[in-house]
């Protein structure tokens, strides 16, 4: 069964890629609530066909690239006054309790295999 909406998963991002590539660059545009309107109107599928799309963009970048990118949301963030941050926070924490069981484990081990790879990353750069 897994395998079957897997493969099925990746016939409907193979197919779709194109239209996401433009999604996902004019995503970039966007004020934060208009795309959290867009992202909230996509059925399950295209949101993750999207997701990989810009988890393809990310990984593409150079690490300098990424680095920037760090850099400007953190700068975002340290701009926010503790309102807004809790609101965020509370925000992300309506998000995370309306997962199902298995998204929630999927993205935990998606940010375990992150935190090991930057910290990889790190042991490399001191070599």
């Amino acid at each position: 069964m897994k395998t079957s909406r897997f493969v099925l998963a990746a016939a409907l991002i193979t197919m779709t890629l194109p239209a996401f590539a433009e999604d996902a660059d004019e995503l970039a545009t966007m004020t934060p609530d208009e795309r959290r309107e867009y992202i909230e109107s996509l059925s399950d599928d295209e949101r993750n066909a999207l997701r990989e799309e810009l988890r393809a963009q990310r990984e593409a970048m150079s690490d300098e690239e990424r680095q920037v990118l760090r850099d400007e949301r953190r700068a975002r963030w340290e701009a926010m006054s503790d309102e807004e941050r809790q609101q965020v926070r509370e925000r992300f924490r309506r998000e995370a309790n309306s997962m199902s069981d298995e998204d929630r484990a999927a993205a935990r081990k998606r940010i375990r295999e992150q935190r090991r790879m930057r910290h990889t990353d790190r042991e490399e750069a001191q070599q």
